[in-house]
């Protein structure tokens, strides 16, 4: 059987759309949820920018497992269009990519934007963490349901 793919997707790709993904593949093992692929990338990312100190901080203090070798990903055409599902972190960067039809936003799904903790301290890193693990019930139900193998 072929992976369905799950795209997060924010501006630079080293904080909120590597934790959205970290956080999902985590509620995916956890409830044993098999044939998905979840990735990350960004409408702004520079190449190989390391995800922030504070998100790995975050994730490492969540027990959330995160790919040691992450690096910030651009967002390509290519990518929207293989992906089953492509969420992004606010409504406005969905509206960038509107004229894709599996384009939605996490505040669509789960009724809250997910504002970008870049440059500002740990504590807004794990405001950030819980309002995007929050949203994983909702994702997992409408996008993930369970496969048998």
């Amino acid at each position: 059987m072929k992976h369905k793919k799950i795209l997060f997707v924010c501006t630079g790709n080293t904080c909120r759309s590597p934790m959205a993904e970290a956080a999902l593949r985590a509620e995916l093992k956890r409830r044993k949820i098999k044939w998905y692929r979840v990735l990350s990338a960004g409408i702004s990312a520079t190449p190989g920018h390391p995800m922030t100190d504070f998100c790995r901080q975050a994730l490492t203090e969540a027990k959330i497992p995160f790919r040691e070798d992450f690096v910030a990903t651009p967002l390509t055409e290519e990518m929207v269009r293989s992906a089953s599902i492509v969420i992004c972190m606010t409504g406005e960067q969905a509206e960038l990519l509107r004229r894709f039809d599996n384009v939605t936003s996490f505040p669509r799904l789960c009724g809250k934007e997910i504002p970008d903790p870049y440059g500002r301290g740990i504590d807004i890193y794990r405001l950030t963490l819980r309002l995007i693990r929050e949203g994983m019930p909702r994702i997992v139900a409408a996008y993930c349901p369970k496969i048998e193998n």
